[in-house]
């Protein structure tokens, strides 16, 4: 293997797990949001603005075409409605923890069974985002996934602006 290909192979997998953890950090945090109008659904939609905005305006940069952005948006939806599906009710996590917790005796294999159901919804959720990712990456060209990755370095969680 050249040095040219192994920095193009080092270059994609960095992109890949910069622009996974930017969609993981938006996911997280939807499917953490408290319950109720003003909290869960409210922030639910903050949440899909916030990074439908931020997907335009890399792709904008991008300069992506009618065709790819409609399935790059197509990729992004299905994702989003993956979250949705497997979002956590958290009031309802917690009165089950807090009803085995107040039981006379604790049944750890009850307990192990709502963290296994928490730990399916979340898997759920993971892999909704990692197909969306491969689908996008498939979908760019190589030069315009170098300028969305750009994006996300200067732009993304924890980027240095």
């Amino acid at each position: 293997m050249t040095r040219r290909t192994l920095q193009r192979i080092t270059t994609l997998v960095l992109i890949g797990a910069t622009v996974g953890v930017a969609a993981m950090v938006g996911a997280r945090a939807y499917a953490q949001a408290p319950g109720g109008m003003h909290g869960g659904m409210m922030h639910a939609g903050i949440m899909k603005r916030v990074v439908s905005a931020a997907l335009d305006e890399a792709l904008d940069q991008a300069a992506v075409s009618a065709e790819q952005r409609t399935a790059i948006y197509a990729s992004r939806d299905r994702a989003f409605a993956a979250v949705e599906a497997n979002r956590p009710d958290r009031s309802t996590q917690r009165d089950q923890v807090l009803a085995l917790f107040e039981s006379e005796r604790l049944d750890a294999g009850q307990l192990r069974a709502v963290h296994a159901q928490m730990e399916q919804q979340h898997q759920a959720i993971r892999d909704a985002v990692t197909q969306a990712i491969v689908e996008i990456h498939d979908t760019l060209t190589p030069a315009q996934r170098q300028i969305v990755a750009n994006y996300v370095r200067t732009h993304g969680p924890h980027a240095m602006r």
